[in-house]
């Protein structure tokens, strides 16, 4: 193929590999997205892209297949970094996690952090891997085990191994993965819903963890699914609603600076950067661009208004889910009429907690939380 290829096009690494080319060169640029349109304008002429391992495990092949008729393109894959690090680490490659963190945060890898996991870290640079050392040493876990693995497959292949906590190493090159055996004394995230209040940075706005493991449940989202989190205070029920699958979207809606301020900050800690966020009221929200995106569930924690059902439930198509929590009276009574006039459930959730009552202990309730749930028939 490179024999009959009128020109040859890759990173400047993959080129030098290859000094004896009779084709024409061109280095892809950086960043990769600035290669595209010149791609493109090839058409109809014989081009060969060099790129790392399979393309399509992380790599530039779905990207290009994106812009590209699939009569337009042949694939030739090479065992992939991902396969090269797990046969040198011996590690079961279908029981090891990939993550490709070139573009996108750290916190992508919180959800698998926890002791005795494996895991295979793509990473853009040296200065990348030191940061993921540092990241796991202010979670708790430094004691990680952590292979530094340079150019797996090529010459130039190097692999070191030391713990996140005495990372030192100040000549990690391109391109990189690093593998990590996780330990220490660090906190995993748990799997049911209703996460520790203190995992998320809240001004009391948040929908505390009884109601929202209740909530979630009512919720109950299936993989792949997106939801609209309305007045998301901490945004705990929306990046719940994520964390239960990775296919799973959110859009969170909250009018507050401070407080969508806050969501962006929890959502990135805990794995979940990639939720939509939306700095308006609900109104606001349901004329805008996003609202665009269908939701296939819809939760109401705040703002909730006999204008705000009316206009939601004529806007959200048939299926959709909605849940709404009330604490006064005026939207209990609201949700009262919504359910007699739209069915549904209709709850009341009444939670207590054992506090000191001079020597000894009392019971000290909450205020009740009325909660709604309906499906829009038609």
């Amino acid at each position: 193929m490179l024999k009959s290829a009128a020109i040859v096009t890759g990173a400047a690494r993959h080129l030098d590999l290859l000094p004896n080319l009779t084709a024409e060169t061109r280095v892809w640029p950086i960043p990769f997205a600035d290669g595209i349109e010149p791609l493109l304008a090839l058409r109809g002429r014989s081009v060969v892209i060099l790129a790392s391992g399979d393309p399509f495990w992380f790599g530039a092949g779905s990207v290009l297949a994106r812009h590209l008729e699939r009569t337009e393109w042949q694939a030739l894959p090479a065992p992939s970094v991902a396969s090269h690090a797990a046969a040198h680490l011996g590690w079961p490659l279908e029981k090891t996690p990939v993550f490709g963190l070139h573009a996108a945060p750290l916190q992508r890898l919180r959800p698998a952090l926890y002791a005795g996991a494996r895991l295979l870290v793509l990473l853009r640079d040296g200065e990348a891997v030191t940061k993921l050392a540092a990241y796991m040493t202010d979670l708790g876990f430094g004691a990680s085990h952590l292979w530094v693995m340079e150019a797996m497959g090529g010459p130039r292949e190097r692999v070191r191994c030391t713990t996140a906590d005495r990372l030192d190493f100040d000549d990690i090159h391109h391109p990189v993965c690093a593998a990590l055996s996780v330990d220490g004394s660090g906190s995993p995230l748990p799997v049911s819903s209703g996460l520790l209040d203190d995992f998320f940075d809240h001004d009391g706005q948040i929908t505390k963890r009884p109601i929202r493991a209740i909530t979630l449940s009512t919720l109950a989202p299936l993989p792949g699914e997106h939801l609209w989190d309305i007045g998301a205070g901490s945004g705990a029920i929306g990046i719940e609603w994520m964390l239960g699958h990775p296919a799973n979207r959110t859009t969170a809606i909250e009018h507050n600076r401070e407080r969508a301020a806050r969501i962006r900050h929890n959502a990135d800690a805990l794995g979940a950067g990639h939720l939509k966020l939306f700095e308006g009221n609900a109104l606001e929200f349901l004329s805008s661009i996003l609202a665009k995106e269908p939701p296939d569930a819809v939760f109401i924690g705040g703002g909730l208004c006999a204008d705000l059902l009316q206009v939601l439930w004529q806007h959200v198509p048939a299926g959709t889910r909605v849940v709404a929590n009330s604490v006064t009276l005026e939207t209990d009574t609201l949700l009262s009429k919504w359910h007699r006039e739209a069915g549904g459930t209709l709850m009341r959730i009444e939670v207590s907690n054992a506090t000191p009552l001079g020597t000894k202990h009392g019971w000290r309730s909450s205020f009740p939380v009325t909660q709604w749930s309906a499906a829009k028939c038609k």
